[in-house]
């Protein structure tokens, strides 16, 4: 069945993870667009300061100091949202955490952690949302994935596997959805890299400090994606053509990725700064100083506006195009190397 999904502005939205990065560029952003506003992050100091900037800028808030990872805080931000507003129309499972290291170097422990919260707090908060929104007349459900859900990274390979997970698990729960016709928008959210605290977050194995390989895109970008799913129904929304480029090639010719990936990304996601040896992380707790950071200030400047995302979020006639572009590009690389010394 079609679903219709309101204005933004007659929208109640949670988001987790909202204190930072995406999480917080989504809730400013809806914010401006007049939405009622449920935003949940570990935090509950950054929360209480993000309430407040907020209110001062006329929006209604609701905050909730929780762990995606335990159940129980995930229905305490379902709750809270049904008491402050009495629904949910829009709820974004955005909280993500991650380590750099290889598989060998990440201890068990770690894994675990990330896997508790990026990816069994996307499976929390989205049946928490079905829940309620099965109950309030149907809504949206938005998961932040990522360009590696369609291929893994090195050096992310916990991260990676969440993502993998959170695509599974998104487009099986999206299929059971539509076999009984809920009113219920299921949108999975593949950015390319953003400029976001998310490498100074992440627990550290290697020698150098983390960093994410160009091309970096803006969470502005990324939240304008999102808030867009907010509004019309869409299955996948990529930020970035990188990310889309990145997906089709990854199908058509992996090995070829996955070699361009070992010769280029073990030195393109470290600095040349050494790694601290009492360097703090947010894996298995808020870092002590967080601040209320969009952006990480990477150099140079992200792509804010792409027209791949910008287009393809409004016209199915225009992705099909670019994907189809993307496509031939593909072939042509994959041509070339018959033509020298290697092959795909």
């Amino acid at each position: 069945m079609a679903v219709k999904l309101k204005k933004l502005e007659e929208q109640v939205l949670v988001i987790t993870g909202a204190t930072s990065g995406i999480g917080l560029a989504t809730a400013r952003a809806a914010a401006e667009r007049g939405a009622k506003l449920v935003l949940a992050a570990r935090d509950g100091d950054a929360l209480d300061t993000l309430a407040h900037e907020m209110r001062q800028r006329g929006a209604e808030v609701a905050t909730v100091a929780a762990d995606v990872g335990d159940p129980a805080d995930v229905t305490r931000i379902g709750k809270a949202a049904v008491e402050k507003f009495g629904r949910v129309d829009t709820w974004i499972n955005n909280a993500g955490i991650g380590t750099f290291g290889t598989l060998e170097q990440v201890t068990l422990d770690d894994m675990q952690r990330l896997m508790q919260t990026n990816f069994w707090g996307v499976v929390h908060g989205s049946l928490e949302a079905v829940k309620l929104l099965r109950a309030h007349g149907g809504g949206a459900i938005i998961n932040l994935g990522s360009e590696a859900s369609d291929h893994p990274v090195p050096l992310q390979g916990t991260y990676s596997a969440s993502k993998h997970a959170i695509k599974a698990f998104t487009d099986s729960l999206r299929m059971e959805l539509e076999k009984d016709e809920a009113p219920i928008s299921l949108t999975l959210i593949k950015p390319a890299a953003v400029d976001t605290p998310f490498a100074k977050h992440a627990k550290n194995y290697m020698q150098n400090e983390p960093t994410l390989p160009p091309p970096v895109y803006s969470p502005e970008l990324a939240a304008r994606t999102i808030l867009q799913a907010a509004e019309v129904p869409a299955r996948d929304l990529y930020v970035g053509g990188a990310a889309r480029f990145s997906s089709v090639l990854s199908r058509l010719l992996p090995r070829t990725v996955d070699r361009y990936m070992r010769a280029s990304m073990f030195d393109a996601q470290q600095t040349d700064k050494p790694s601290a040896p009492n360097r703090r992380d947010a894996l298995h707790g808020p870092d002590a100083r967080q601040e209320l950071r969009q952006r990480a200030g990477v150099s140079p400047k992200p792509i804010d506006k792409n027209v791949y995302t910008t287009l393809g979020m409004h016209s199915t006639a225009t992705r099909t195009v670019l994907v189809g572009g993307a496509l031939l590009a593909a072939y042509a690389l994959w041509r070339k190397p018959k033509l020298g010394t290697w092959h795909a």
